[in-house]
């Protein structure tokens, strides 16, 4: 068999994904938005707490991380037919500088997930049971993320820096197969995406609240940012004007309605949206449900800008990835 000659002339830079999610923001928006949404829902419904569902990932993370040093990749089925995970050389610290958290709070959670069952210590091992697979076992997700990369792929076929076409089910075929490689790829898109919203809102309830104003906003407005042959993408910043400028007002959404949506209890969320009113970020309407603010605009522009290369990296190597297979 003779080895595989790489054309790298069709091969993606990060720059390139980067660029062309930015200028084509209003046709990618809500589906990134509803993707970033739903996992974010399914952080808190495993534990009812977003913190615990982060430490277990990062846990996850880190075997994916040996498994890519030691060349050993798994398929989807292969990964979650193992009985239990092991960590080597669990530590305290590391989670702590990883999630940007107290040690404290990574103690706790670390001891209350023992409590559940879903880990279990042994000096400095860690061994995570398979009852914790259901949580971290991501069916739907690589559902979403696929639908999302075949939609970059698209806007990149149209920008012409991208040949291969594809559909969904292809992107959703190779991270399947290359699940233990392309997950690590999604957890380092992940990680420090999320971690950088729980430092810039303080805490990951926050943000989950926040970004249920923003997708009920998204998707009202959705009619104004979709584009179509015969219509150019908006960019992110013409994308932003519309949603918080221009309609915005009109589409905000009560305390009750975010409940039912995150399941986070009615009285944390009011307490929350105080915050977050307090810091501009949102407000209310006249009809006294939330939408967001300009001041997101100024105080986000920046800081979204910069963690969207996180994401620009994860997609980047996931296309590439179909360009060699």
């Amino acid at each position: 068999m003779g080895i595989q000659e790489i054309d790298f002339s069709k091969t993606l830079t990060d720059e390139q994904v980067y660029e062309t999610v930015m200028s084509h923001y209003s046709t990618l928006s809500k589906d990134w938005i509803s993707h970033q949404w739903n996992w974010m829902n399914n952080v808190y419904a495993s534990f009812n707490d977003h913190y615990k569902y982060m430490i277990i990932i990062s846990l996850v993370e880190k075997t994916l991380q040996f498994y890519d040093q030691m060349n050993i990749q798994y398929s989807y089925d292969e990964y979650y037919s193992k009985s239990y995970l092991q960590i080597e050389k669990f530590s305290i610290t590391e989670l702590c500088e990883k999630l940007d958290l107290p040690k404290e709070t990574v103690r706790r959670k670390v001891l209350e997930l023992e409590k559940e069952g879903v880990i279990t210590r042994n000096k400095k091992k860690i061994i995570i049971d398979r009852k914790a697979f259901p949580f971290v076992k991501p069916d739907n997700q690589i559902k979403f993320s696929a639908k999302y990369i075949y939609l970059v792929s698209q806007a990149l076929n149209k920008d012409k820096v991208y040949s291969k076409k594809l559909d969904q089910k292809t992107i959703e075929n190779i991270i399947k197969k290359k699940f233990s490689l392309s997950w690590r790829w999604f957890y380092r898109m992940q990680i420090p995406l999320i971690i950088g919203y729980h430092k810039f809102f303080q805490d990951l309830t926050t943000f989950h609240i926040w970004g249920t104003v923003c997708m009920n906003q998204v998707l009202n407005v959705s009619s104004q940012l979709n584009s179509d042959n015969e219509k150019s993408s908006l960019d992110y910043f013409a994308t932003n004007n519309i949603l918080i400028e221009n309609l915005g007002s009109n589409t905000g959404i009560s305390a009750m309605s975010i409940s039912d949506m995150t399941k986070i209890p009615r009285a944390t969320i009011i307490r929350k949206c105080k915050y977050l009113i307090k810091e501009d970020l949102i407000k209310l309407n006249e009809k006294k449900q939330y939408v967001l603010t300009s001041m997101n605009f100024r105080k986000i522009l920046p800081y979204q800008t910069e963690i969207f290369k996180y994401k620009a990296k994860f997609i980047r190597k996931v296309l590439n990835l179909l360009v060699i297979s």
